[in-house]
């Protein structure tokens, strides 16, 4: 008869025993890190937690994202019922701008590195890379803040959330760096508590202050904190030891990153323009006003993700066998008329209990902007038909071509909302909004058929590496910086729509065949199989 194996609890000393499982888990992780200092360093120390785990990674990364993108609308409705929707406006405003400078942080990395399966790049590039950017964004944060012309109270609220949006990015890098060992659990576990705790710090603070400034830069502390404890050693002790940094290495970096950069932050600074051309004309208060039905809209966009982005694999594949383009045209009009529905049921919804939940989350009444609510969730159905179709064009290998169309719809983001903002105020922000996202959405569709076309008529195609699957998702609520809330799902998508961004795909003349595509999937498999056997034998 084998011996019976001892209960997890006899493995605990007395004094583990005592104590909750939280303190248990902390007490660990503490003596973990210093014995990896004392022993010279967190690089190249035995690994821990495992890779592969599908379910674990979902989950997580779920919560991750979850907690991310709740921040801010929670930050807006604590701020509302602490201070005011006036305060509340300009922590909402200085949000906004943080958020834009945030891709300026992540400089379209995060989908680059994570498809880097072969590490062209160390590690340490990356790192360098994003330390650079994160020190360029400040910079630009402080000019931007010296341009507007920003009183002391607004400058200090901003610097505190640029701090805190500053810490997410550098932290971005690292998460990164955990999801390309596929560990992407521990990613999510280190952006859901740093979001946590950042929340947690803003509403302490604000309660004991009554003070937005003191609060948002107690946000940063907390942030700064959790990356500095959790964040930083537990990529260093979770991955292998990375190569030396190169000089040429991080400036090609910089050079292959630069279009995706470029596209997505197009893309938001266009979500955004009606919130700047408001700083100028209207009240703080307007811009909480705004959020609070930006953030239901916004609803539309991550649920329709979590629908379509598990399908970007298989759609991927149906795209390289050309006799299959009429089918991947139907899943595509399948998707967006499953957007359409999901807009419709959200309207239903918003008519129901929406204007009374956003009534008593805010303390304000917001049955006037009944019909303003209504607008923006149509608006909100288009932003998620635009990032599906995006999303197309990037399967297509033609994402290159939107960036021109990023560039004429800007053209028209600046003006529609100075002409409308400054004749009706709030509800010309609202309209505007829905205008410029209808024109994208409409010369977005205009390429999609476009392409098909050139293919019908048996032009040839240039392929490009893949860029970002993602353009809208860190517009705002709801959406990781890097991965988005299925990043595990739409990291697949890419590996099967390019064979290799990170590894310096360049342009092919024909599209792979799906025997090829196999066989590179078998390949990162045996790679990645081939690391984590290396790992254990050290």
């Amino acid at each position: 008869m084998s011996p019976q194996k001892p209960h997890i609890l006899e493995k605990l000393s007395k004094g583990e025993r005592r104590q909750g499982p939280i303190a248990r888990v902390a007490n660990r992780w503490f003596d973990r890190v210093m014995g990896a200092v004392k022993e010279g360093g967190l690089s190249g120390q035995d690994e821990e937690y495992a890779a592969h785990r599908t379910t674990r990674d979902f989950v997580w990364n779920t919560v991750g994202a979850t907690a991310w993108g709740v921040v801010f609308p929670a930050v807006t409705m604590i701020a509302t019922q602490l201070v005011g929707a006036e305060q509340a406006g300009m922590v909402s405003m200085a949000f906004a701008v943080g958020l834009l400078l945030m891709f300026l942080a992540n400089f379209g990395v995060r989908t680059y590195q994570i498809s880097d399966i072969d590490e062209a790049h160390s590690f340490n590039d990356y790192q360098i890379n994003r330390w650079i950017t994160c020190a360029i964004m400040v910079a630009v944060g402080i000019a931007y803040c010296n341009l507007r012309g920003y009183g002391a109270e607004m400058f200090n609220i901003c610097m505190g959330i640029f701090a805190y949006k500053m810490v997410d990015g550098l932290a971005d890098v690292y998460e990164g760096r955990l999801q390309q060992v596929d560990k992407l659990y521990l990613a999510g576990i280190s952006q859901a508590f740093r979001s946590i705790l950042a929340l947690l710090a803003f509403a302490v603070a604000l309660l004991i202050t009554r003070d937005a400034a003191v609060a948002s830069v107690a946000m940063a502390v907390a942030a700064a904190v959790s990356f500095v404890i959790i964040t930083y050693p537990l990529t260093l002790l979770e991955t292998p030891r990375s190569r030396r940094a190169s000089a040429s290495s991080i400036f090609v970096l910089f050079k292959n990153t630069a279009p995706l950069f470029v596209g997505l932050f197009l893309f938001n600074l266009i979500d955004s323009m009606p919130k700047f051309v408001m700083e100028g004309a209207l009240s703080y208060d307007n811009q909480l006003f705004y959020n609070a039905l930006y953030f239901p809209a916004q609803s539309i966009l991550i649920t329709a993700q979590l629908a379509y982005k598990p399908l970007l694999v298989r759609m991927a594949g149906v795209w390289q066998d050309n006799s299959k383009h009429r089918q991947f045209d139907m899943i595509s009009v399948g998707i967006l008329l499953f957007v359409v529905a999901l807009t419709a049921g959200f309207l239903v919804v918003m008519a129901w209990v929406g204007v009374p939940l956003l009534s008593f989350l805010y303390g304000i009444d917001f049955e006037p902007m009944r019909n303003l609510l209504y607008v923006m969730i149509v608006a909100g159905g288009v932003t998620a038909a635009i990032d599906f179709l995006y999303q197309v064009i990037t399967v297509m290998r033609r994402q290159r071509d939107v960036t021109a169309l990023y560039v004429v719809t800007f053209g028209f983001s600046l003006l529609i909302p100075l002409l409308l903002v400054s004749f009706t105020g709030l509800p010309g922000a609202v309209l505007s909004y829905l205008i410029v996202m209808s024109i994208l959405l409409v010369l977005l569709v205009w390429e999609y058929f476009r392409i098909r076309r050139d293919l019908a008529q048996g032009r040839r195609v240039v392929n490009e590496p893949a860029g970002p699957l993602h353009p809208a998702a860190d517009a705002g609520a709801g959406a990781d910086p890097g991965s988005g809330a299925n990043a595990a799902a739409g990291s697949g998508a890419e590996g099967a729509a390019s064979a290799g961004a990170g590894s310096g795909a360049g342009r092919t003349r024909r599209s792979p065949r799906p025997s090829e595509v196999r066989a590179e999937r078998l390949r990162r498999e045996e790679v990645m199989n081939r690391r984590v056997t290396n790992r254990r034998s050290r």
